[in-house]
């Protein structure tokens, strides 16, 4: 069965286990300390140098990287080849936001880390960079249901837990109403599950 090195309160690790229930794959999870800073330990290094979650292990194949897991599953286990197609234009079009997810909107997690947890970052450059990420994106889905292709995919996963979770880190939404109904039909998927700290959000109309 497949093995996800996890922690609750991380959005990177939920887009994995996101996936996992869209996709009815069966896994266990391995719980790790976030907050006491489990994965930077020596032990845990072994899993990944890197010091990151989530990890994920499918039998002799061991993962890191949210991004790179959801490739894998996504191309593993998903039978409707709609997730992460193999057409070379949709799979360009998905990687640019399966980027975005992992680069630029981490600076709303970085916010989230700083409210949250009292890391030592720069609050307002983190806000005032998350802001310029999400006006880009609510842009982009004026004209569309989802970010990379008509449907969703693994770009929208990669891009959804932390703009979701933009409110912990004092980053409104409210300006960005494209966002907060692109944020409800992701709640409407067959299969979703939520993790904490993502509120119920009424799109405007």
């Amino acid at each position: 069965m497949i093995k996800l090195y996890d922690s609750e309160l991380s959005g990177s690790c939920y887009k994995v286990r996101l996936l996992l229930h869209i996709l009815k794959v069966s896994y266990e999870t391995i719980a790790v300390d976030f907050i006491s800073k489990e994965q930077k330990t020596p032990k845990f290094a072994r899993l990944n140098p890197f010091g990151e979650l989530p990890v994920l292990e499918d039998g002799d194949l061991r993962l890191r990287d949210a991004q790179a897991i959801m490739i894998y599953l996504a191309r593993k286990y998903d039978k409707s080849n709609t997730w992460f197609p193999d057409a070379a234009g949709p799979m360009g079009e998905i990687a640019q936001w399966l980027s975005t997810g992992g680069n630029e909107i981490m600076n709303a997690a970085g916010a989230r880390l700083v409210k949250l947890l009292n890391y030592p970052l720069d609050l307002a450059r983190l806000q005032a960079r998350a802001h310029a990420v999400f006006q880009i994106m609510d842009d982009h889905l004026a004209d569309r249901e989802f970010l990379a292709l008509g449907y969703p995919t693994i770009g929208d996963i990669a891009c959804f837990p932390y703009t979701a979770l933009a409110g912990e880190g004092d980053i409104s939404l409210k300006p960005y109403s494209n966002i907060l109904r692109w944020i409800d039909r992701m709640k409407g998927i067959p299969g979703f599950i939520s993790m904490p700290g993502i509120p119920a959000i009424q799109a405007m109309v």
